[in-house]
């Protein structure tokens, strides 16, 4: 069982109802159409599609959560550290693949997530419409850690995107490396 089976298998209230009176100890579908509240015949295809996603085993009689599917699942989805895009604790912390699972609290670990996902996102010197920015940051709010524009707006903040008349634009260089070259006389 993936972790998307498993949330396409409870995405719908009537299924989350069904395999909650199953694990409160329902085992007949009748015990569970009672306990839920719902008409046998969803009962039925309810239990079908839990069964098939691997999170209730058993025929009408002896339903029962699958908690050896479930503890493989939670086990299998966990990220290995070696998944993550960099050694960067920051990074193993507030990402999941290419997947922003939230943002720190602090602003230096902030800024090193906000470079990250510049970097993977922008290539220096071209320049990007604000749809085409979006679009680019779209996925990483997946898990729903942020939204695009949040992330856009720090990394305008950041001075990791620029902005001129809806314009954005990944600088040549880091602004603190601008700051290094140019510094005193």
């Amino acid at each position: 069982m993936t972790v998307h089976a498993l949330a396409g298998a409870l995405a719908d209230d009537g299924r989350r109802r069904i395999f909650a009176a199953i694990v409160l100890g329902a085992t007949s579908a009748s015990e569970v159409a009672a306990r839920a509240g719902l008409p046998a015949r969803v009962v039925f295809t309810g239990v079908r599609r839990l069964t098939d996603a691997g999170l209730v085993t058993g025929a009408d009689g002896a339903l029962a959560a699958d908690d050896v599917s479930l503890r493989v699942a939670a086990r299998d989805s966990r990220p290995a550290d070696d998944a993550d895009p960099a050694d960067d604790p920051v990074l193993r912390t507030f990402l999941r693949g290419d997947v922003l699972v939230g943002l720190p609290a602090q602003r230096g670990r902030r800024r090193v997530l906000l470079a990250h996902i510049a970097e993977q996102s922008f290539e220096p010197g071209t320049r990007y419409p604000e749809r085409a920015v979006d679009d680019a940051l779209k996925p990483w709010c997946a898990a729903g850690g942020s939204d695009h524009a949040t992330l856009r707006r720090y990394l305008i903040d950041e001075q990791l995107l620029t902005r001129e008349h809806g314009v954005y634009q990944r600088p040549d260089r880091s602004p603190r490396e601008s700051s290094r070259r140019g510094g005193s006389c």
